[in-house]
C-alpha cells in the first residue's frame, strides 16, 4: 500500500466524523486510478452509505465544465475571447453600471466599455450574485424572487430569461475593472446557447457527457435516479447535522433552468473522467473533447495587480484565476507542494475538483454539507495527494 492510501483513508475517516455525514474521493494518475474511497453514510436517517453511485449536487464545479463547452466552441472559431458580449446576447448592449456620489447617493451612466466574452469566463463582467452588498445585489436579489414566483406559477425560465434580467440590471463595476464571483458562467451557458444552437444541457450532452460516458451527470434528476441521490446536510457550531430538504427544485424534472454556473449533478466516477479529460491533454479512451492549448490557456491566469485585489479568499492563496479556474501560481504564498498550473475549482455543499496537466494527475472529492468547511477540507486533501508515491512523478517536475 503506498503512502497515498496510508494517509487518505484515515483522513477522510476523519473528515466524516467532524463534518459531513459521508464523503468519497477518487484520485487519477496518467490513466490509472490510484485511489478511491467511499466513507460514511449518503443518508443518516436510512442508514444508507455513500457507493460508487452515489450523485451529488456539484454546485460550481459546473462552472469548470461551462467553461470547457464555450471553449470548445473559441477553438472551433465560433468566437473571440475578446469580442463584445452584445454581439450574441444584444440584451447587454449599452450596459449601465451603479455608481456612488461623495453624499453617497446612487447614480448611473454608461459602462466605460462593453462586457466582453472573457469578462463572463473570468468573473469580471460587472455582474454579481444576489445580496446585499451594493445595488446591483440588492436589485438582483429582487429580481430573481420575481422569476422563482413566474417560475412556480409554471412560466419557463431557462438561461436566456435569466440572462436577460441580468442585462436589465445595471453592473457593480465597470467590465474587467474587478474579480466578482457571480451570475457570469450561468450567462455563459446562454451565450453556448446562441453560438451552439442547441440548448445548453443538449450540447453537454452531446458534445461532453455522451462521448465520455457519463450517464449520471445532469441537471434534473431522473425519477428512477432519485434514490441514488446523496443527502445534504446542514452542520450547527457543534458538529450536529440536520437534514436540508429546501435547496432541490431546481433539480426536479419539471425545472427549466440549466445553471452554468452551479446547476449538474454528477458522480464520483463521472467527473473524474471530465477532470482527468482535461488532466490528460483534453483526450480520453480515444475520444478529443477540446485541445491541449486551449486547456493551457484555460488555466492561465488572466488576473492582472489592477484587477485582482477582490480575489482574496484566504484558502486560495497562491492561485490566480484563469478561464473560469483556480490555477496555481505562486506554491510559496500557498503553501502548496502542488505543480505550478495545477487548476480546478470547488462546490457550495464541499465538492472539489484538482486538474494537474503537468503531472496527468487529478482528484475529485465529493460531499454534501454547509458549511462546507472547504477551507480546512480542500488544502489538505491537496497536500497529501501530492506527497503521494506515484512512480512517474518526478521529484523535480513538483519543485517546479
Amino acid at each position: 500500500m503506498n503512502s497515498i492510501h496510508k494517509k487518505l483513508k484515515p483522513m477522510l475517516k476523519d473528515f466524516v466524523e467532524k463534518g459531513p455525514a459521508g464523503c468519497a474521493c477518487s484520485v487519477t494518475h496518467q490513466g490509472k486510478t490510484v485511489f478511491e474511497d467511499y466513507v460514511g453514510m449518503a443518508d443518516i436517517e436510512s442508514q444508507k452509505p455513500i457507493t460508487e453511485d452515489t450523485i451529488y449536487r456539484i454546485y460550481s464545479m459546473t462552472k469548470v465544465v461551462t467553461c470547457t463547452a464555450a471553449l470548445m466552441l473559441y477553438e472551433r472559431g465560433h468566437y473571440l475571447l475578446n469580442d463584445p458580449l452584445e454581439d450574441y446576447l444584444p440584451e447587454f448592449i449599452n450596459p449601465q453600471v451603479y455608481r456612488e456620489n461623495d453624499k453617497g447617493e446612487l447614480y448611473t451612466t454608461p459602462a466605460e466599455r462593453s462586457i466582453t466574452v472573457k469578462d463572463l469566463f473570468t468573473m469580471t463582467s460587472g455582474l454579481t450574485y444576489p445580496g446585499d452588498a451594493n445595488e446591483t445585489e440588492r436589485q438582483l436579489t429582487k429580481a430573481m424572487h420575481v422569476l422563482e414566483q413566474q417560475e412556480n406559477l409554471g412560466e419557463i425560465v431557462n438561461a436566456r430569461t435569466i440572462s436577460k434580467k441580468l442585462a436589465s440590471i445595471p453592473l457593480a463595476f465597470d467590465p474587467g475593472t474587478r474579480w466578482h464571483y457571480s451570475f457570469s458562467h450561468d450567462v455563459l451557458g446562454a451565450f453556448i446557447e446562441v453560438v451552439s444552437g442547441k440548448t445548453f444541457g443538449q450540447f453537454l450532452k452531446d458534445e461532453i457527457f455522451d462521448p465520455l460516458t457519463m450517464n449520471d451527470t445532469f441537471f434534473r434528476i431522473p425519477d428512477d435516479k432519485k434514490a441514488r441521490l446523496c443527502s445534504l446536510y446542514n452542520r450547527d457550531e457543534n458538529g450536529n447535522l440536520s437534514k436540508n430538504i429546501e435547496m432541490d427544485a431546481h433539480i426536479q424534472p419539471d425545472a427549466t433552468f440549466e445553471s452554468g454556473g452551479g446547476g449538474l449533478l454528477s458522480t464520483l466516477s463521472d467527473y473524474s473522467r471530465f477532470a482527468h479529460m482535461l488532466a490528460n491533454g483534453g483526450e480520453l479512451d480515444g475520444e478529443r473533447i477540446i485541445g491541449q492549448k486551449t486547456i493551457n490557456l484555460m488555466a492561465t491566469n488572466q488576473l492582472t495587480t489592477e484587477n485582482s485585489s477582490n480575489y482574496n479568499w484566504n484558502y486560495l492563496k497562491g492561485y490566480g484565476y484563469g478561464l473560469g479556474v483556480r490555477v496555481m501560481v505562486d506554491p510559496a504564498l500557498g503553501g502548496s507542494n502542488s505543480s505550478i498550473g495545477e487548476f480546478g475549482w470547488s462546490g457550495l455543499l464541499g465538492t472539489w475538483v484538482l486538474i494537474d496537466p503537468k503531472e496527468k494527475l487529478s482528484a475529485v472529492y465529493m460531499q454534501q454539507m454547509m458549511p462546507n468547511l472547504e477551507a480546512y477540507h480542500q488544502p489538505r486533501l491537496r497536500s497529501v495527494i501530492y506527497g503521494g508515491e506515484f512512480e512517474e512523478i518526478s521529484f523535480y517536475k513538483l519543485l517546479n
